[in-house]
């Protein structure tokens, strides 16, 4: 039963109809028993230098069943195997002496002097793999080694590090370089022409809904270029998770990200002005190159890094308070934006305990109902039109999330008492409140 199913029910009933459809940054955190015992088997047999059983004890912790994102097999006494990537086939082989690992990105029909620089720049970034091309001008990523030296820790930074680049870089080279063409990737799942309609028209809809705000709405974006800022970086990580983009748009949205955050001596006026830039220019976009970016994959590494809960709650510390004045002078768009920075900066950024990924999914099906109602989720949390809220629902669901949660987290006791229904930005603010209560110490 997904989580899903859990959060968007209908009449107090977990619903069968919901679609197969999912939020956010794919993390590899969130890992069976089972995998944790593999890789317990892979240090000990690298350690009796049993490399082979090592390799194979490794690749069956990656795998996670539920993902079915790694395959293996032994062949003429090595063993073969495949590792799903995003948009990419990881394909390595290994035996007694050495392994060796790669992934296809794009071919090259011209030797361009262009992208081929590209590459040997990027090369000078990279620590295990190396970019080059392969007999049939493929653009390839490589790593290779020795397997005594392949101890379980090498191979997963390794690996993972040519799997992040491979996937990032296929659609962004073949969009910048008209001589580089895509390779077939039959792995990948296309999505239905309704979801890709929903979530075209809700990443148009959003973009123009903000943009107005900041150009026509009450705020002065002179005299208040922090609000104008959480309504941006708010929009930002919303559609990150929401519509889970691939290719140009993801990259669109993390160089959005690193612009605002970079220490370059620019004002917040001018980063407001540089992001009002970059969101225009997607709204230019056209359909079709949204719609061929939108795919389901699936993902063996994570790009966010595993924090703690006091990471989370001491951003709430840090930022909540600066709702009080926005909500006290009529401006519940930009409190709403801060509470939204919250729970999108730890989703962007970090790979957060799975109780706070489901909750924070939660407040987004609470705080954009139209858009899961027309993706085909059965939610009932919150009716916009009358600012009336489905209690009963809101506090099931979160008893739900704690009870699946329990055995991990026995500690975990929301207070629920503490939530605020008396309009959005208020439950928002007391929702996060109630999670930065949490006792989340791990079982032992």
């Amino acid at each position: 039963m997904s989580i899903f199913d859990r959060l968007f029910r209908k009449k107090s009933e977990l619903s069968e109809n919901n679609p197969n459809i999912s939020f956010g940054r794919f993390s590899d955190s969130y890992k069976q028993t089972r995998q944790y015992d593999a890789w317990d088997v892979a240090l000990e047999k690298f350690k009796k230098e049993d490399y082979l059983e090592s390799c194979e004890a490794f690749l069956n912790y990656l795998n996670d069943e539920r993902e079915d994102n790694v395959k293996h097999w032994r062949e003429d006494g090595e063993i073969k195997f495949e590792i799903l990537q995003g948009s990419k086939v990881i394909s390595g082989k290994a035996n007694k002496k050495k392994i060796r690992v790669e992934a296809k990105i794009a071919k090259a029909n011209d030797l361009n002097i262009a992208f081929m620089r590209r590459m040997v720049e990027r090369n000078f970034g990279l620590n295990y793999s190396r970019f080059g091309l392969d007999n049939e001008n493929n653009i390839t990523i490589v790593f290779d080694s020795f397997t005594l030296d392949a101890s379980p820790y090498k191979l997963y930074y390794a690996i993972r590090e040519l799997a992040v680049n491979a996937d990032k870089h296929d659609d962004l080279l073949i969009d910048e370089f008209e001589e580089l063409q895509a390779l077939e990737n039959n792995h990948l799942i296309d999505l239905s022409e309704k979801e890709k309609s929903v979530k075209f028209d809700f990443i148009i809809d959003k973009i123009k809904s903000v943009l107005a705000d900041i150009e026509n709405g009450k705020l002065d974006a002179n005299q208040y270029p922090g609000g104008i800022s959480y309504l941006l970086l708010d929009l930002i990580y919303k559609l990150d998770f929401l519509t889970k983009p691939e290719g140009f748009m993801m990259e669109a949205l993390e160089r959005m990200n690193r612009l605002f955050f970079a220490k370059d001596g620019k004002s917040a006026e001018q980063k407001n002005m540089i992001l009002q830039k970059e969101m225009k220019a997607l709204v230019e976009r056209s359909k079709e190159e949204y719609f061929k970016e939108m795919y389901r994959v699936k993902t063996t590494f994570g790009i966010t890094s595993p924090v703690t809960h006091e990471r989370v709650s001491g951003l709430i510390d840090e930022v909540l308070h600066h709702m009080d004045w926005y909500n006290e002078n009529d401006h519940e768009n930009v409190a709403l934006a801060i509470s939204g920075y919250i729970v999108g900066n730890c989703l962007f950024n970090y790979a957060v305990a799975k109780p706070i990924k489901e909750l924070y999914t939660l407040y987004y099906g609470i705080v954009e109902p139209e858009y899961f109602h027309q993706l085909g989720f059965e939610s009932d949390f919150y009716n916009s039109s009358n600012n009336s809220f489905n209690k009963k629902e809101i506090n099931a669901s979160i008893k739900d999330i704690v009870s699946k949660n329990k055995k991990m987290y026995p500690s975990m006791a929301p207070d629920l008492k503490k939530l605020d229904f008396k309009r959005l930005s208020d439950f928002t603010k007391s929702f996060l409140l109630m999670v930065k209560g949490l006792n989340l110490t791990r079982a032992e």
